[in-house]
């Protein structure tokens, strides 16, 4: 199967993300990575932008995508069977559930929602259980979006914070090809 990986900030958790990428494509799927302009062009403390994507695209095998341009043909012309966005931000999020394309990762959600294809978010965000909240709502009731199953990572220190259970993306975008959101939600 072809897999569209949307990569967005939260680059604390990128790392991560390279994990389960690496259990795609041991589970034996193509994956495609798609960044955000942000993701792609931009180092922080948690390291370089090139060595970034180097590290995708070595892992892939895949050249990255971080263009509307490049994204916009991914649905329409069948290159992924589904979209997995993780991390997905609370900006992210909420251009999502505004319908607000201004980048690969969101063009290309919704070149896939248009053609009815599976869109299943790994939500990472500091501000999900607040002004987000209405976002994190609007999606999940939303036709066609799928969320791993998250939890709040630290109540204590960050109590509106949530992120996804990175250990469930493969169950949960089997369930989403049935067109059915794994549960329980909450983790």
């Amino acid at each position: 199967m072809n897999i569209g990986f949307g990569i967005t900030g939260s680059f604390c958790t990128h790392q991560k993300i390279l994990e389960v990428i690496k259990n795609l494509i041991d589970n034996g799927h193509n994956v495609l990575p798609i960044l955000t302009d942000k993701v792609y062009k931009t180092s922080t403390r948690f390291g370089t932008n090139k060595n970034f994507v180097n590290e995708v695209e070595t892992i892939t095998k895949n050249k990255v995508v971080h263009s509307i341009v490049g994204a916009e043909p991914l649905g329409p012309k069948g290159f992924v069977d589904a979209i997995i966005i993780a991390p997905c931000t609370g900006n992210t999020l909420a251009k999502l559930a505004t319908s607000i394309t201004d980048n690969a990762v969101t063009m290309t959600a919704k070149s896939l929602m248009r053609n009815n294809k599976p869109v299943i978010i790994g939500i990472s965000t500091n501000d999900a259980l607040g002004l987000n909240m209405q976002n994190l709502a609007k999606l999940i009731n939303a036709k066609g979006i799928f969320f791993i199953p998250f939890h709040q990572d630290d109540p204590i220190k960050k109590p509106k914070s949530l992120i996804a259970n990175w250990g469930k993306t493969e169950e949960t975008l089997q369930k989403a090809l049935e067109n059915k959101q794994i549960q329980p939600i909450i983790d």
